[in-house]
């Protein structure tokens, strides 16, 4: 039996104003989505997560933070992927691109959620309500 490994990926959840940036994808699985995608051979997470933000949404992002690494194998259906989740801030009006049908800015993220991005805004949003503080519940 061959080895495999897991794909690394970044998803990068971009404030602006009051609200986040979502992605409908124009892929399969279609549906909104934190803006993200695989980290290229010899790139950083970082660099990584601002190429992606900028491809899918136009917006050139300030990260933060790194929020949290998501590594379920079920989390998404094509193949085991590991995500690093990074907060980032930008400015601007989100415009379409790469492999999104559109970007907009959202308060209440619409549905359905693609991957496990439903996940990820739960505890991203928990984590607002106890004022950004560091430490997040993970439920296995």
């Amino acid at each position: 039996m061959p080895f495999k490994n897991p794909f690394p990926t970044v998803d990068i959840i971009i404030e602006i104003d009051n609200g986040i940036v979502l992605i409908e994808r124009a892929n399969p699985p279609l549906g909104w989505a934190i803006p993200g995608g695989f980290v290229d051979y010899g790139e950083s997470l970082e660099d990584a997560a601002r190429r992606e933000a900028l491809e899918e949404t136009g917006l050139k992002v300030e990260l933060l933070r790194q929020f949290h690494t998501y590594s379920d194998p079920s989390r998404d259906s094509r193949q085991h992927n590991i995500s690093t989740v990074f907060i980032a801030r930008a400015v601007g009006t989100p415009k379409a691109g790469s492999d999104a049908k559109q970007a907009r800015v959202f308060t209440t993220p619409p549905q359905p959620l693609v991957f496990d991005h439903a996940k990820i805004l739960e505890d991203y949003y928990q984590w607002l309500e106890k004022g950004r503080s560091d430490i997040i519940q993970i439920k296995p």
